[in-house]
Formats: structure tokens, C-alpha cells, sequence
């Protein structure tokens, strides 16, 4: 990697030519959630850009540096979406051929998208590591320039344009910059430009819980590679930060901020009611970590990046569902009534006038019902202590991932089925999926519950009850290591000893 020093990467932004085809972004004050915060929130509006993505700077300043020879052999680049769309744009616009290597699990949106921008497409390999290493391999078979999509000076030195529009469109007091990190490329050029320029302002990385590479790296002092990492906000779905972005996160990150996947939920719902933006997971990530931020640390002058806004659709519907409780607007509770007439009428009398938002009961016998319900607060205590007060037992859901993802929507699925192990996993959203599945259980054992949902993402979470004998422990062990899906088992989860068994 190049060394390079923060003031050297500020002159490299300065001489950039992305503006031959990104466009400089507004900063926007966020009014709603300023006044709920009690301070000021700027939104860096890169979701407007031609490809709804940062990733076109990166990407253009690279390539347009490249010698008319490279450019004639033609790049290629592995990505998931946003990389891939910026690559092939900047393409177009230089007249060379772009190859883009991305996952099979990549939404159609993504895929569709690259190829609407000219770019050729490689379908390879079910996550971004797999399609990098085809990536490279076809680089160095057909002679082609491979675009890393963040380790590379050029490309943080594009990236690095963000933070330079961003000081010169606020030169007032500003005490901290929220940047969504998944591979570093943006948060290591925008950091570099402001501790050059203004090293009184914060810079914060903000990662989602389930992806957290570059902050358990900055602990360590060293990079450090997840074993596995989430997939909801895909856009930084990185295991391991590139060594030079890391480098420079060393110098200039001055905190870091872990959100969950909820807590993005409610971020996306805050920029689309502020400024009626619709951001992608990845692109709403350093909304939330701002919020987060503020919670702890008090009002101030923030600015967040709202890096990209390439949703897949399908991905509302699980974002609206979870937006209320990233929140803290919904509390999710498992209650036990007692099974005779009347008692859904006197518990509904508990709750009062509080908004339900989900009610779910089957008959069961016995003299006990349990009752799984959804309900808006602003305060989840006051609603658990009159429901304690009345008498009834709480279980408080509201953090549960299989009471969130699964349990929700299978409530009344009760059955003594024998031997019975629960276990979630993740299956490449792909088909053939479940094929790959079954066939690697040949064992004859009895599949007695089965639950999947499409959550717009590009793994698919399932939920499956198998009857596996306790003799048979070690051979149902070696199945879910040559099945090879990413899985847990869930038989003891509470939620599903609640309503599952």
C-alpha cells in the first residue's frame, strides 16, 4: 500500500476529477429529528448521486488514472451492488469494458442495475468473498485491472471528495462526522481530509452489531477477519478492513459506535420522514449510530452520510415492521392469562387505551393461555408494571430475535412432536437452496416444523423443527457441518419454548 500521508491524501481529493461524473451532494439539516435530539442533524445527501451510491468517486478516480493500455484491456471489480454500479458507469463514461463479478444471492435490483450501466455481468459464488477471489483470478487470466472497491489510495482519495464538499458547505461549528464502515474506503478519505483540515471535528465509525470488523480491529490494534458477518445492511458486509484503510482508521477514527439491525430500521424511517429519502440499510447506518451517539454523549452538531440508497423493495416491509421497535416505540411482550371466559376481555382492559399492534392466540388446553402482543409506548415499563400489577406473568420479547423474525408469525404452532430440535438458519437466498438441503439429510429423520419468511435480504433466515433421537447427536452434528449453511440451534430460545413447544 501506498503510505501515504493524511495531507498527501487531501491533495489527491483536491486534483480528483469525479466530478466528470458524480455530482456534489447537498448537506441538509434533518428538522424533525434535530428538535427530537435537541441539536442540529445534517445529512450528506450521497444517495443522490447518479448510481445512489458514494461508490462512484472511488470508483471514477481510479479508473480515470489508469493508462490508456489498462483502460483498453478493459476492469473488472467484485460487488455486491453499489461498487459494481459505480465501476460500470465510470466505464460508460471512459469507453472501456467493465466486468463485475457479483454474488448469485445479489437482489435483481443490484443486478439489473449494472447491466442497465453496460456492465458485464459474472454471476459467481453465494457472498463477496467467493466472487472477489473469481474476480481476481479472471484479472489475471485476461489481463484485466482489477477496482478494488476500498483498499486502494485512488479510491479513497475519490471517496475522500465527501469530506471535502462536507467542510466547505459547513464552516461552522460542527463537533462530530458519523461514517458507515464496512471495508474503511470512505471513513479512512473523509477522515483523513478532516483531521488535515479540521482535526477539532469528530469522526465516528459506525458499524452494525453483526459486522463490527473495523471496531473490534481498532481495539485490537491489529485487523481482524469475522468468522461470518450479517447481510442486512449488505452494502458493508465486510469480514476483514482493507489493510490500508485500517491504516488510516488508526489516525484519524476518534470512536466507535455498534448499532443493531432495528436500530437501522429506525434511521431509514427517520431520513424518509425528515427529508423523504429512502436509504438502504448500509446507507441509513450512520444515521443511526449518530442517534446512538446522542443518546450518550448529549445534542450537538452532527452530520451524518447517508452513503447509498439502493433498497431492494422487498427489504420495506421488514424495515417498516422493525423501524417502531428500533425505536423503542413498540414493546414486544409474551403474556400467560388465565384460559376461562373473560380473561381477553379483562386483559384488554390492562392495556387500556395503549395502541396494539399485534395480537396472537390459539387455544391450547390446559388452564393457561399464553398471549403474544405487540404494543406502541413511549415507555415500555409502565405497561409491564400494570400488567404485573393485575397479576399476569410478562415475558418482555422486544430484544428476542426469534420472537422477532419467526415466533411472531408461527404463534399457535404448539405440538408435542418427540425429540424435537429447533434450529435457525441461513440459507443462501438462491434457488435450490432447499434442495441442497434435503439432500444433505438423507438420514431419515422427520422434519416437523418448518418456517421461512423473505426478508428482502440475500440470505434467507428459516426457522426448522427436526425429530432427531438422542442416540443419533453426533450424526445430526455432522450434518449441519456438511450442510455448510451458517445455523444455531434454538431448541432452548424462550420464544420458541413459549409458542413452539
Amino acid at each position: 500500500m501506498s503510505g501515504e500521508t493524511l495531507e498527501g491524501y487531501l491533495k489527491r481529493a483536491l486534483l480528483s476529477r469525479v466530478y466528470d461524473v458524480a455530482r456534489e451532494t447537498a448537506l441538509e439539516l434533518a428538522p424533525r429529528l434535530s428538535a427530537r435530539l435537541g441539536g442540529q442533524v445534517w445529512l450528506k445527501r450521497e444517495d443522490e448521486q447518479p448510481v445512489f451510491s458514494f461508490k462512484i468517486r472511488g470508483a471514477y478516480n481510479k479508473m480515470s488514472r489508469l493508462s490508456p493500455e489498462a483502460r483498453s484491456r478493459g476492469v473488472i471489480a467484485a460487488s455486491a451492488g453499489n461498487h459494481a454500479q459505480g465501476v460500470a458507469l465510470s466505464a460508460r463514461h471512459l469507453g472501456c469494458r467493465a466486468v463485475i463479478v457479483m454474488p448469485r444471492t445479489t437482489p435483481s435490483i443490484k443486478v439489473d442495475a449494472v447491466r442497465g450501466l453496460g456492465g458485464d455481468v459474472d454471476l459467481h459464488g453465494d457472498d463477496y468473498d467467493t466472487a472477489a477471489r473469481h474476480a481476481l483470478k479472471r484479472a489475471s487470466a485476461e489481463g484485466l485491472t482489477y477496482v478494488h472497491p476500498y483498499d486502494d489510495p485512488d479510491v479513497i482519495a475519490g471517496q475522500a471528495t465527501v469530506g471535502v464538499e462536507m467542510l466547505r458547505q459547513h464552516t461552522g461549528k460542527l463537533d462530530a462526522i458519523f461514517v458507515a464502515v464496512g471495508g474503511g474506503g470512505l471513513i479512512a478519505g473523509v477522515g483523513a481530509v478532516v483531521k488535515s483540515l479540521r482535526p477539532d471535528i469528530k469522526v465516528i465509525a459506525v458499524e452494525p452489531e453483526d459486522s463490527a470488523a473495523m471496531t473490534e480491529s481498532l481495539r485490537r490494534g491489529e485487523r481482524v477477519t469475522l468468522e461470518r458477518v450479517g447481510r442486512f445492511a449488505d452494502g458493508v458486509a465486510v469480514r476483514c478492513p482493507g489493510e490500508e484503510t485500517f491504516r488510516i482508521a488508526r489516525q484519524v477514527v476518534d470512536a466507535c459506535v455498534v448499532v443493531s439491525n432495528d436500530a437501522i430500521c429506525a434511521a431509514i424511517k427517520d431520513a424518509f420522514e425528515d427529508r423523504r429519502a429512502v436509504l438502504e440499510p448500509a446507507g441509513a447506518l450512520a444515521l443511526a449510530g449518530l442517534k446512538s451517539y446522542a443518546e450518550t454523549h448529549g445534542p450537538g452538531v452532527y452530520a451524518a452520510i447517508a452513503c447509498g440508497a439502493n433498497l431492494n423493495f422487498d427489504s420495506l416491509r421488514h424495515v417498516s415492521e422493525r423501524a417502531e421497535i428500533g425505536e423503542r416505540r413498540e414493546v414486544i411482550l409474551a403474556v400467560t392469562i388465565p384460559e376461562q371466559p373473560g380473561s381477553f376481555r379483562r386483559f384488554c382492559g390492562v392495556l387500556g387505551a395503549r395502541p396494539v399492534t399485534e395480537f396472537n392466540y390459539r387455544y391450547g388446553g390446559g388452564s393457561d393461555a399464553r398471549v403474544f402482543v405487540g404494543v406502541k409506548v413511549d415507555d415500555s415499563g409502565p405497561v409491564q408494571a400494570a400488567l404485573r400489577t393485575a397479576g399476569y406473568a410478562v415475558v418482555d420479547l422486544t430484544d428476542n430475535e426469534m420472537a422477532k423474525l419467526h415466533v411472531r408469525h408461527m404463534v399457535g404452532g404448539r405440538a408435542d412432536a418427540a425429540d424435537e430440535r429447533l434450529v435457525a438458519f441461513e440459507f443462501p437466498e438462491r434457488s435450490g437452496a432447499l434442495v441442497d438441503f434435503l439432500e444433505a439429510m438423507h438420514h431419515p429423520w422427520n422434519i416437523s416444523l418448518f418456517h421461512y419468511r423473505n426478508h428482502g435480504s440475500d440470505v434467507g433466515r428459516v426457522l426448522a423443527g427436526i425429530q432427531v433421537p438422542s442416540d443419533d447427536g453426533a450424526e445430526f452434528a455432522a450434518f449441519l457441518e456438511r450442510l455448510g449453511y451458517a445455523s444455531a440451534e434454538v431448541t432452548d430460545d424462550p420464544a420458541c419454548r413459549m409458542f413452539l413447544r
